[in-house]
Order: structure tokens, then C-alpha cells, then sequence
């Protein structure tokens, strides 16, 4: 059944909307030509809304954010006339959009302004069926930031109240079934995930138009349960079903989660190919995501200053005190300006005390007088041993033998012609790590070097700065490199060209005067 916005039609256009909002979470390239199609025929303010709205929701099933953000700000701007139900769709997208991208505040606040509406609707039917979506978006919300709890609250009291919409909409209902499993697997209570899964399967079969979304979010939380299970191979092979209708709606963001999941799945296999396959595909997805997630933050900024900046027009003409509508929307514009200029000036902070504590390491690696408290029982080392091995230690970080993949415990050990337990603990006492981890370091540390010294470096691929520094995969060289520095490689090399650039800039200035 479709939503109570678009229950009937009573012109040509507004049958071939019918039409295309059945193709929009099977086929939403087929939707976006309709109403692409149907803009270009000189339609009312009204219809537009209605258009806009329909490109909107198919680029959000494409995974397509940014498009997403600027035509559902494009259905909101003919608004005006529109009914109440379209205003409240509009909120309600805004709502998923923004909780996409990270825009908590701005999420929230889309549904409280979607829950202020709905006592306008003359419908009671049309009143319970949009609470219900209201109650999902902030379930989801607390399911996106990984609140299971808060979020199975508050569906479990959902059961009964709107009983009335799932009754005559099998989607709502089905989505419903779909978010509590979700939130019974994040609670590990599998047994009930199981139980909704399966009702959210039966209503599958009656669907007479197929929604791809909804099958995905179904497969998907099947996958988990197998995966809880240990039952991978099912898990497997449910994940590679989903990704077939992912694949077909082109969607991204869904690739990347279930890729993601597919590795995991391979690796508790033990089969190192496919895991490595999928990771792949993951981290290249994730990438694509990542700079789609920034492009509609970016817009939806935009789109905010400039809804602000109609709305203090509108309301210019109709009230004397527009003056404080400016301020309201000056403020805004500051707020706005000065969280971009602070997230930049953060994230410079954070590469100069990534590299100065990184060149402390280098510079000082040991710790002469270490700390008296002690997690561990020591080993008796003899003091004329310890200084003999430290000092290895140091011409060791001097070189560049860390480099070498087949490097371990037990082949340092033998090149110091010392035993794997004298080492073991002279590292740990001296630099607080275990071996891998100390050798991970200085990893990182020649790469940043190598980074810093040479230009080069930042335009060679992120696989060649793993070998070169001496890991096995670009994977595992982008996971170490996060949990020492704290943000991605690639994240990390785009700062160090802007901080390289500025400093020929300000070598520039300097000579200009």
C-alpha cells in the first residue's frame, strides 16, 4: 500500500507520480527519468513539491546524498501551497538525510517540526501512519549511534499504538519488524531478532511491488544472525543477495556495509582471499561514501543558510521586527562559518602533534628511568645485557630493517644474539609496547618521514606506502596508521599537502615584502 501522500491521483501527471513511486525502491534510475520528465512540462508550485520530492527519495534509494539534499530542499522551497502531508514527507526525508550525514541536531529537530504537524492532518489514519514514520526516525537515530536499548524502548511501546497503520500498510509494518530485529541483534538477543525476521519475510511474498530498501535492511539483519550463529557460509551467501539488489539501485553506502560484512564473514572462515577481496572493495566503496557524505553536508550547509535566508525575506514583508530574523540567520551563517573554520584549524592541530609526537619517539625512544609501578611480572635481566641490547635497539630504529615484512620477535632476537624474552621485556619496560606494536610505530614513523622529506611520497598510492614501510596490505597498514594517529591515511596526506602549501605561501609573502 502506498502512503497516504499518494493514495489517489486525479490527472495524467499525477498518475504517472503513482507510477514512478512504485519504481523508486526497485528502479530509482526509472523514477529519476519520470520526474525529470515531468518538470520539464510547466507544472504547478503544488506538483513541483510533489516532483521534487519524487527525485529525492530516488536518489536517497541510489544512495545518492547529495542529489538527495538538493531536491528535497528544492521540494521544500514550493512548499508553501502544498498539503500537509507532502510538508510533513519533506521533514521526514530531511530527517534521514541529515542522520546520514552526521547532522544529529539537525535530524532531530526535522522530526519535532514533523511531529508539530501532525495534528493538522484532517485524517486520523494519515495522523497514526505519519507518528509511526516519526517513531522509526528516532528509533533509527539511536540505531545509527549503536543505543540499542533506548531504541528497543522505544519501539516495544509502538506494538499496539499503531497497530491501525501497519494494519493497512504491509511496508510500514514490514520496516517496523525490520528495525526491532535490528535492535534485538544489537542487544544480542537473537532468538527474538529471528522471530520479527521471519514476519518481515512473510510480508515479502504479498508485496506486489517489490521494495529493494526494505529486502536489503531484511538480508542484511538475516546476515547478523547467522554471523552470531557462526553459521558464515549462510551469511555469506544471504550478503551476496543483497549486494545483487544493492548493485542494481547503485547505491554505495549499502555496498560498503555489506562488502564490509562479507570480509568479516570470510575471515571467521579463515579464507584469507575472499577476505581480502571484500576488504578491498570496502575501503574503495568507503571512500566514494566518504566524499558523497561530504559533498551533501556541504550542500545541505548551504541549503540551510539559503532556506534561512528565504524565510527571512518572507517574513521581512509580513512583520515589522525583521530585524531580529537577521540576526537570527547572521548568527547561523557565524555558528556555521566558525565550526568549518575550527574543524579545518583541528585537524591542522592534529597533524602537527601527530608529527612532533612521532619525531619525540624517534628522537627519545627510551625511557631511561621508567616508571616503578608494574603491570607484569619482571625477568632478572643482567643491567651490562640490558645496555648491550638498548643499544642495538637504538643503531635498529636508526636503519631501515624494520621495513622488512619477515621482520618478528624471534628473528630481532636472533640478529641481537639475545633470547625473544630479554627483548620482549627491554620493550616493553623501556617503551611501554609489545614488539608489534613497537615495530608498528616506527612504521609509521619512517612512512611520515618519508612523507615529510620527499613530495613524492604524497602522490604515491596508499598500497605502495604499505609496502614500502614493511606491512602486508594496505589494510592493515590503514588500520595501524589510524589507531596510532588517530585519522586515516589518506585523511593525513591531504592535510600535509594543505600544511606544505601553506608554507610556500607564507615563504611567498615573506619574499613579496
Amino acid at each position: 500500500m502506498k502512503s497516504p501522500a499518494y493514495g489517489q491521483s486525479a490527472t495524467p501527471n499525477e498518475s504517472l507520480l503513482v507510477k514512478a513511486y512504485e519504481l523508486v525502491r526497485s528502479n530509482p534510475d526509472e523514477a529519476v527519468k519520470i520526474g525529470q520528465y515531468l518538470l520539464k512540462n510547466n507544472p504547478s508550485d503544488t506538483q513541483k513539491t510533489k516532483f521534487y520530492l519524487l527525485l529525492a527519495e530516488s536518489y536517497w534509494a541510489k544512495g545518492d546524498y547529495n542529489n538527495s539534499v538538493i531536491n528535497v530542499f528544492e521540494a521544500g522551497k514550493f512548499a508553501d501551497g502544498a498539503k500537509e502531508e507532502e510538508k510533513i514527507k519533506i521533514l521526514l526525508l530531511k530527517s534521514q538525510l541529515f542522520r546520514a550525514i552526521y547532522l544529529d541536531n539537525q535530524s532531530k529537530r526535522c522530526l519535532e517540526d514533523a511531529a508539530a504537524k501532525i495534528s493538522e492532518l484532517k485524517s486520523k489514519e494519515d495522523q497514526n501512519f505519519f507518528e509511526a514514520k516519526i517513531l522509526m526516525g528516532n528509533s533509527g537515530m539511536y540505531l545509527d549511534r549503536q543505543n540499542y536499548q533506548k531504541a528497543f524502548e522505544l519501539l516495544q511501546k509502538a506494538d499496539k499504538k499503531y497497530e491501525p497503520a501497519f494494519s493497512k500498510n504491509a511496508l510500514l509494518r514490514q520496516e517496523f519488524y525490520i528495525t526491532k530485529a535490528r535492535a534485538l541483534v544489537g542487544l544480542a538477543k537473537i532468538d527474538s531478532a529471528n522471530y520479527y525476521l521471519a514476519k518481515a519475510q512473510k510480508l515479502t511474498k504479498n508485496q506486489k511491488n517489490f521494495d529493494f530498501l526494505n529486502e536489503i535492511a531484511l538480508l542484511n539483519e538475516l546476515s547478523a544472525v547467522y554471523f552470531h550463529e557462526k553459521q558464515h557460509t549462510r551469511a555469506i551467501d544471504t550478503l551476496l543477495v543483497s549486494m545483487k539488489m544493492a548493485t542494481r539501485l547503485k547505491n554505495e553506502a549499502l555496498l560498503k556495509v555489506i562488502n564490509k560484512q562479507l570480509g568479516i564473514n570470510y575471515l571467521a572462515l579463515n579464507d584469507k582471499k575472499n577476505y581480502q577481496l571484500f576488504d578491498n572493495k570496502f575501503l574503495k566503496a568507503y571512500d566514494t561514501v566518504e566524499e558523497s557524505e561530504q559533498d551533501a553536508v556541504n550542500s545541505a550547509y548551504n541549503l540551510i543558510s539559503q532556506e534561512q535566508e528565504a524565510d527571512f525575506q518572507k517574513a521581512k514583508t509580513r512583520y515589522a521586527d525583521y530585524f531580529y530574523v537577521a540576526v537570527g540567520v547572521l548568527f547561523f551563517v557565524l555558528i556555521a562559518g566558525f565550526l568549518l573554520w575550527l574543524k579545518n584549524y583541528l585537524k591542522k592541530k592534529r597533524l602537527k602533534e601527530i608529527i612532533s609526537y612521532l619525531e619525540i619517539r624517534t628522537n627519545n625512544p627510551v625511557r631511561l628511568q621508567p616508571e616503578k609501578r608494574e603491570t607484569h611480572k619482571k625477568i632478572a635481566i643482567p643491567a651490562e645485557t640490558e645496555q648491550v641490547i638498548l643499544a642495538k635497539l637504538k643503531r635498529f630504529e636508526n636503519s631501515t630493517r624494520f621495513t622488512n615484512k619477515e621482520m618478528s620477535l624471534a628473528v630481532l632476537a636472533g640478529q641481537f644474539d639475545t633470547n625473544t624474552k630479554y627483548l620482549s621485556e627491554i620493550i616493553n619496560k623501556h617503551y611501554q609496547d609489545n614488539f608489534n606494536t613497537y615495530i608498528n610505530k616506527l612504521r609509521i614513523t619512517f612512512i611520515i618521514g618519508k612523507l615529510k622529506e620527499d613530495p613524492n611520497y604524497m602522490h604515491y598510492k596508499i598500497s605502495y606506502l604499505a609496502e614500502k614501510s614493511g606491512f602486508s596490505s594496505h589494510s592493515s597498514f590503514a588500520t595501524v596508521f589510524k589507531s596510532i594517529t588517530g585519522i586515516a591515511p589518506g585523511t593525513f596526506i591531504d592535510l600535509l599537502k594543505e600544511e606544505t602549501e601553506a608554507l610556500k605561501q607564507e615563504k611567498v609573502n615573506s619574499h613579496a615584502v
